[in-house]
């Protein structure tokens, strides 16, 4: 037996750390129950950013008809969302202005990114509706995840957690200001 199953062994109480061989994350409980999610336009986290100063919303730029902001649950460090305006899900509804200025803001994205933080690929995409795997279907945004060789170690795949080296105000701050530069 090696020694974190002797320790675990010889604890009594349930819950009790144990030398790391569980991570507890609560804070993430909310997301996985899924607390807080939008039942319509009023109670939209999407809709409420574009009111909200840009570092309490976590906005990173903002376009004509969409805006690029933090992923609260990020897959990586600096994975960004674009998002329109206006409450809207289906891609095929967007007007032209609003698929333009997703596009554009998806590029710009992609070119701070890289140029903050030395990016070596990206996953860029949508998922469209909730079987699909959006987690606000309602409304719709890209996600714009920066990758890097090695990103993904056991703490996803065996912890089920994700570690970010950088917190999202900080994280929101180099980006607003790589996005100037490119």
């Amino acid at each position: 037996m090696n020694q974190p199953e002797q320790q675990l062994e010889e604890q009594e109480g349930v819950g009790v750390q144990d030398a790391f061989t569980r991570l507890y994350t609560p804070h993430r409980l909310a997301y996985i129950k899924g607390e807080g999610k939008p039942a319509g336009e009023g109670d939209c986290p999407f809709c409420t950013i574009p009111g909200l100063p840009d570092e309490q919303g976590l906005v990173v730029a903002r376009g004509a008809a969409c805006y690029a902001v933090l992923n609260l649950y990020p897959y990586n460090s600096g994975h960004l969302m674009v998002v329109p305006y206006r409450h809207v899900a289906a891609y095929e509804e967007l007007s032209e202005a609003e698929s333009g200025d997703l596009a554009r803001l998806t590029q710009h994205a992609i070119r701070a990114l890289r140029h903050a933080s030395g990016a070596q690929g990206f996953n860029v995409g949508m998922n469209l509706g909730g079987v699909a795997g959006a987690g606000i279907a309602a409304h719709l945004h890209q996600h714009v995840v920066p990758r890097w060789g090695g990103d993904t170690n056991f703490m996803p795949v065996v912890g089920q957690t994700k570690v970010l080296p950088q917190l999202l105000p900080d994280t929101r701050a180099l980006l607003a200001r790589a996005w100037s530069d490119v």
